[in-house]
């Protein structure tokens, strides 16, 4: 029944497109007649007026059937003897045959290229959710495995603490209240991120943007990584005048945030965090830079995946890369720029790009310690 009213519809719409584009072609065509009394662009003027019907019709048989009321309709009404059929005056058939040959052609290869349109849209549509399936594969992974270390930590701690806490000194104690307050701060990271990809739109993986200042962006960022890290030092350098970039501010903080984390977790260095973003062109380029140990050259081309094979299965649940990056990799594609990692020759270097927006502008480099 549903199939049938959708072949109902596309039909009335078919006919509805073929009549309208036939009756706009042969009001012009009589203008033409009317004022020039020459039949000489009938033929172009239904010619175009099938390409409009294959372009915006479905199948084969409306360009076709359009042809052949085109040529029957030029004979009859602009052709001497006016309302008749003759095929028989010098050159008429010749011309009718090959307008027929044109418009059907016309119609044919329209059609076919509407067609093969259809099928790499259906494509890359299907690609698409490959790509989203594996992405929530590799989420579900990373989360199994982020959400049991620390939860095993919290249980442990606390069950240590049940049961042996009238034995325990109280340097014991507070360490492990320590360690269950870290661990469920950890926990709590992990489900921001989680509820992150919740504002992106799963049919078109995409984000709502509006105009935003990256200053700002980057100082509320900055403010909510200090609540979590107060004693990590980061050098800031960002253009001095005002950037406007399209984008979710919190979904890009919460980008920076992961990214600096994870710099302090993997970097095992004590040294200051670059945070830094360039202008190129109509992209505003951000650096993450540590200087520390790098990243394992094996592990670069699963980076973001959510997953890796060399993923340290410690008992520290920060250890892990995790689903931090994943989350960073699909919030930075739904704002439609790309992300990436490299090793430098002091640490590693994450960097994102993110498109401008059309109020931005340019000065010199403006450098700062946080």
């Amino acid at each position: 029944m549903f199939k049938s009213s959708i072949k109902k519809a596309v039909l009335l719409r078919n006919i509805k497109v073929t009549l309208f584009c036939l009756m706009i072609a042969t009001l012009v065509a009589t203008a033409f007649f009317l004022l020039s009394h020459s039949t000489a662009n009938m033929a172009i003027i239904y010619v175009l007026a099938i390409v409009f019907i294959a372009q915006n019709t479905e199948g084969y048989v409306p360009g076709i059937a359009a042809s052949l009321f085109s040529i029957l309709f030029i004979n009859v009404v602009f052709t001497y003897p006016y309302m008749a059929l003759n095929f028989t005056l010098d050159g008429y058939p010749v011309t009718f045959l090959g307008m027929m040959i044109i418009s059907s052609i016309t119609s044919t290869l329209t059609t076919h290229l509407k067609e093969q349109t259809r099928i790499l849209n259906e494509r890359d549509h299907m690609l698409m959710e490959a790509e989203k399936e594996k992405m929530r594969a590799n989420l579900l992974r990373a989360v199994s495995h982020d959400l049991r270390t620390p939860l095993t930590g919290i249980m442990g701690a606390a069950s240590s603490y049940l049961e042996q806490g009238s034995l325990m000194s109280e340097p014991d104690k507070i360490f492990l209240v320590e360690a269950i307050a870290d661990d469920a701060q950890w926990l709590l990271h992990m489900v921001e991120n989680l509820l992150s990809v919740t504002r992106i739109n799963d049919e078109t993986a995409s984000v709502k943007t509006v105009l935003e200042p990256l200053e700002e962006v980057i100082s509320s960022a900055l403010q909510r990584f200090y609540k979590r890290m107060p004693h990590v030092k980061v050098h800031v350098d960002i253009p001095g005048a005002l950037i406007m970039i399209p984008m979710d501010a919190m979904l890009i903080e919460q980008v920076l945030i992961n990214l600096l984390e994870n710099a302090v977790f993997h970097s095992g260095s004590s040294l200051p965090i670059h945070l830094a973003v360039t202008i190129d062109k109509d992209l505003a380029l951000f650096h993450v830079r540590d200087y520390g140990s790098g990243i394992d050259p094996d592990t670069l081309s699963h980076l973001f995946d959510g997953y890796t094979p060399t993923q340290n299965h410690s008992s520290d649940s920060h250890k892990g890369m995790g689903i931090g990056l994943s989350i960073c990799k699909t919030i930075i594609l739904a704002h439609h720029g790309q992300i990436s990692a490299r090793n430098h020759g002091d640490g590693a270097e994450i960097m994102f790009t993110l498109p401008l927006g059309e109020q931005t502008y340019e000065s010199e480099i403006e450098s700062c310690d946080h």
